[in-house]
This record gives C-alpha cells, sequence and structure tokens, in this order.
C-alpha cells in the first residue's frame, strides 16, 4: 500500500536498504526534529555550505516538500540504528541537474567515529549500482573536512578534481564507475 502525505511517499515499510546495524528508509514527518537537532549543530554543518533550520517547523516543512522519490527515484535517506530504531543521521543519493548523481551522508556529533557513514555509504553505492543501475555516483566535500574524505575513500571512491562545490571553493570531487 502506497499513500502521498503531503508531496511524500509512505508505505507501509519505508525501508530501503538494510546493513549490518543499520535500517535506511525514506525520510516521514516524524523525523522533523532529528532533521532539525542535526542541522543546527554548527559542527555538522561547519563544511556543508548550509544553514541551520529556524525551528521544527521549517524542518517538517522541508520535509514535507521534499520530493526527490518521486522525481528520481531515489535520495536522501534516514539512518536507523536497528538495535535501538534511534534516528543517528541520513545517507543517501542526490541528482542534481547537472548530470550528476552524489553520494552524502550527515550524522548526529555524538555518533560519529562509529562506523555508521562508512556502512551506510557502502551500502548506497552498492544499491546505486546494483539496483538503481547508475554507472557513476560521484562524491563531494570540503577539502578541510578530512573525516567525509576518509569515508569517500573507505568506500572505494577514487579523487578526480578538486573544484568549487554549493559555493565552497577548495573542496574535493571524488568519484566511482560502476565497473
Amino acid at each position: 500500500m502506497v499513500l502521498y502525505i503531503r508531496g511524500m511517499k509512505k508505505n507501509e515499510t519505508n525501508i530501503i536498504l538494510n546493513s549490518n546495524r543499520l535500517i535506511l528508509r525514506e525520510f516521514e514527518l516524524s523525523d522533523a526534529e532529528e532533521i532539525y537537532k542535526l542541522n543546527s549543530d554548527k559542527e555538522v554543518i561547519r563544511y556543508t555550505g548550509d544553514i541551520a533550520f529556524e525551528s521544527v517547523e521549517a524542518a517538517s516543512e522541508f520535509l514535507s516538500n521534499y520530493n526527490d522519490y518521486e522525481l528520481n527515484g531515489y535520495g536522501r535517506w534516514a539512518v536507523i540504528e536497528k538495535e535501538s530504531k534511534a534516528f543517528r543521521g541520513w545517507c543517501g543519493l542526490k541528482y542534481h541537474s547537472e548530470g550528476f548523481t552524489d553520494i552524502g551522508f550527515r550524522f548526529h556529533r555524538m555518533y560519529w567515529g562509529n562506523g555508521y557513514a562508512s556502512e551506510s555509504a557502502k551500502s548506497v553505492l552498492d544499491y546505486g549500482f546494483n539496483s538503481l543501475c547508475l554507472t557513476e555516483i560521484i562524491g563531494r566535500a570540503s577539502q578541510e573536512n578530512i573525516a567525509s574524505i576518509k569515508v569517500l575513500e573507505k568506500i572505494g571512491m577514487k579523487f578526480w578534481k578538486k573544484d568549487v562545490c554549493e559555493g565552497i571553493p577548495n573542496s574535493v570531487y571524488y568519484k566511482l564507475d560502476k565497473n
């Protein structure tokens, strides 16, 4: 059964991927408070160029209008720890109008260093190549964001170039081809 609630696709499970410790599922409106908290942490968004949501309501509005699943068949997904069933962050794919798909991830700071980014990102790459039949996935990070660069390298991505990313100069681009 599939329902659409204010532009957001809902189904009975909403689960996209399972890894050893994590479930990746589509965002739900009930994620608004966690998304708000995540983007309110200046360290979490330090290298992203994003600004914090002004309120939980603003995060809820963002989620209500998030339509990547319908437009592209994929998007960013909530990362839920299986054991605790708690929201840890997000990871997923994003199609850009310039004609490429990137992988991205963001986690609550208290969970950094637990391998959630690498575990979820590896699952997302596999899904992108094997289920979505993508032929190339890009990873982008500020040159100063050493932790994210390490994740991109750990999941097998190779340095491609330096360029501006979302207005951030000195960003590094990584990519991985299906083959």
